[in-house]
């Protein structure tokens, strides 16, 4: 069954899902951040999200102290309930990207609660770091 808007017409499939953003900027994804396969991590993300979440890659968020930086959007449903964007610092392992995709497959912001190991690598951006990702 397809999910409709209040006037009947089909919702956008990406409003329907999470939204999963991952920095590719100046220093994240980058050899500045040694040690890690970062198109294996992009990979594996995008492998363990297909269908459930939209995966996008941005260039710099302006938070390289954080680097690498996910931010995990809520769903159309996720944003009803309350939930709102998290952002992610110093996703430098495999297993952070493993538990990000099993939060996200769960629901994400506002309908699930992430793993406590998650609550490691939450930070809270600048505003004007938070405005120019929804820009």
């Amino acid at each position: 069954m397809s999910r409709r808007t209040r006037k009947g017409a089909p919702a956008a499939a990406g409003a329907a899902r999470c939204t999963v953003t991952v920095c590719r900027g100046c220093c994240c994804g980058t050899p500045k951040i040694p040690g890690l396969d970062h198109d294996a991590q992009l990979a594996h993300l995008r492998r363990s999200l297909a269908g459930t979440a939209q995966v996008r890659v941005t260039g710099c968020l302006d938070a390289c102290e954080h680097g690498n930086v996910i931010v995990v959007q809520p769903s159309a449903a996720g944003r009803a309930a309350g939930g709102r964007p998290v952002w992610l610092g110093l996703v430098n392992d495999t297993d952070a990207v493993g538990d990000i995709a099993a939060w996200v497959e769960a629901g994400g912001p506002g309908l699930a609660d992430p793993p406590g190991v998650l609550d490691l690598y939450a930070f809270t951006p600048s505003r004007r770091i938070r405005q120019a990702l929804t820009d």
